[in-house]
């Protein structure tokens, strides 16, 4: 009885063993597994020949599949870059995160970010294909004795067969012709910008920035492959935020009719113009002041503002209330002359439904300037 009851016990103990030995090495490979970005970023060494060499994307490079830790992202409004699509992706090392400075202010990024923005476009003529024109990534390299920011400028420009894009900072130009979602064809004589052309829009006191990633500009949901969330929130569950305010004053999409005209237009005044309106930007010298946070007072918007120069005596304000056609903002919208146009760079054609916008809105306007 004894010698069976040891038996039995023994047997026990030895299942016991078994399973805690199992259940060990279960947790212990558990821990031990922590995934790792494969992107290869050695900021001694950037910029890279190659775009797949950052290894930024997985599987076939046109397909822009993120790698892990390569996180999409968009603005509520965009910049217009002669209806190229975009697509947007930050990286940042481990360990690090970038933090909030200002609703309308650059996210202070730590040592090492990339932001990738991929510039491409769908039913291109005549056989209704997609074709990647460049991948423009800005890196941090750190910063300089007076603790300002250090990036850098890298584009690459893809090939015919769309395998690989090669670092060019030459700038050129792409003639292309594709068919819109009215089916009405439409061609531009694409630009690829210079290293010179970057640092025009993309600077402040002579220094390279990013202008995009905005906290007021990413506080909105995004489609990501496991669900919709706030960009804020998931830069922050990924490790690449810090905190941030609840109450941060928000930009939109421009095209939500559902929202109110004046912010539409502010909203989309500031994706496509503040960057260089701004102090110490490359209009600095103009008084108009296109940040959203500063377009509440309609005199920086150039609301009955008389212009600097005499473009035609037509043109009495900046924006004549009730009057597009005598105003220069619309003036200069709905030019593509390299001398009046504005944006300065970016865009070759005039963007039809952004100028619509502004038109629309100067004619809202009232009572007359005087």
């Amino acid at each position: 009885m004894q010698q069976k009851y040891l038996l039995k016990l023994s047997g026990f103990l030895l299942i016991l063993a078994l399973t805690t030995i199992i259940a060990c090495n279960t947790n212990d490979e558990t821990e031990e597994y922590t995934p790792v970005s494969p992107v290869v970023l050695d900021i001694t060494q950037v910029p890279y020949p190659k775009l797949s060499d950052y290894k930024f994307f997985e599987g076939t490079l046109k397909n822009q599949t993120p790698s892990y830790k390569v996180l999409p992202y968009e603005p509520a409004s965009q910049l217009f870059t002669d209806y190229a699509h975009k697509k947007r992706f930050v990286w940042m090392p481990s360990g690090v995160k970038a933090t909030y400075d200002g609703d309308g202010k650059i996210l202070k990024f730590p040592t090492g970010t990339a932001l990738i923005k991929t510039f491409y476009y769908e039913n291109v003529q005549p056989a209704n294909t997609t074709r990647i024109i460049e991948t423009r990534v800005m890196i941090k390299k750190g910063v300089d004795e007076n603790l300002k920011d250090i990036w850098i400028f890298a584009n690459y420009v893809w090939n015919n067969d769309q395998t690989e894009a090669y670092l060019d900072l030459a700038g050129s130009y792409f003639p292309i012709s594709w068919k819109d979602e009215n089916d009405v064809i439409k061609s531009s004589n694409y630009r690829i910008p210079s290293g010179t052309e970057c640092l025009t829009c993309h600077k402040s006191n002579e220094k390279p920035i990013p202008i995009g990633p905005k906290p007021q500009s990413l506080n909105f949901n995004y489609n990501y492959t496991n669900g919709s969330t706030n960009q804020l929130a998931k830069w922050k569950e990924e490790g690449y935020l810090e905190s941030y305010p609840s109450n941060i004053v928000s930009t939109v999409n421009w095209k939500d009719t559902s929202k109110p005209l004046e912010t539409r237009v502010r909203s989309y005044i500031d994706a496509n113009c503040a960057h260089c309106h701004a102090t110490n930007s490359h209009c600095d010298y103009r008084p108009m002041r296109f940040a959203f946070s500063e377009t509440a007072d309609p005199t920086n918007l150039g609301v009955c503002v008389a212009p600097q120069e005499n473009i035609d005596n037509s043109l009495t304000h900046i924006v004549n209330k009730g009057n597009a056609q005598r105003s220069v903002m619309h003036f200069r919208m709905s030019s593509v002359n390299e001398a009046t146009r504005m944006p300065l760079l970016g865009r070759t054609i005039v963007h039809e439904e952004g100028l619509q916008l502004i038109e629309q809105w100067i004619n809202s306007l009232t009572p007359a300037c005087n």
